[in-house]
């Protein structure tokens, strides 16, 4: 895989899949917790992607030598590279829109959590830069939130 003669690409695949793990639990034992988790994650993505895009524009170029197709390489090298701060500025804003839909319930969640799972499943070519296998475990982690219903976070659980 590309990138993995980066020590720091190592240090970072290595916490972001154990992040990934301990969600993926968390979405079967505790998905409240798996919400949260889910939530900040992707507040965070949005905040980061957005002011990275703004400040150091160039950054999402390295993406290209990290990728596994292709395809995506000269996709970045191409259209992309003209268009940084505004196809990242619309990630951030859908990150943003997954973070908000976790803390939801009803098709404003079913939505959110179909966004996640897609925008984690197009990610995975890029390999170490977007932690791979990580993101197909948050993605099934996702899908088993979205199995397991969609109330408020803060609403008890139904008994009897």
């Amino acid at each position: 895989m590309k990138g993995l003669d980066n020590e720091l690409y190592i240090l970072m695949l290595v916490i972001s899949n154990a992040v990934a793990i301990l969600q993926c639990v968390a979405a079967f034992k505790w998905p409240r917790i798996a919400r949260i988790s889910f939530f900040l994650l992707f507040a965070w993505a949005s905040w980061t992607n957005w002011t990275t895009s703004r400040q150091h524009p160039g950054f999402y170029l390295e993406y290209a030598n990290l990728t596994w197709s292709q395809w995506y390489a000269d996709f970045i090298h191409g259209w992309f590279a003209g268009h940084i701060q505004s196809a990242v500025g619309f990630i951030a804003v859908c990150q943003a829109l997954i973070a908000i839909s976790m803390l939801l319930k009803g098709s404003l969640y079913r939505f959110g959590c179909i966004g996640a799972i897609i925008f984690l499943v197009s990610i995975l070519p890029f390999g170490v830069g977007s932690g791979f296998p990580c993101t197909a475990i948050m993605a099934f982690s996702v899908y088993m939130l979205l199995k397991k219903g969609d109330r408020y976070i803060w609403e008890p659980n139904k008994s009897g």
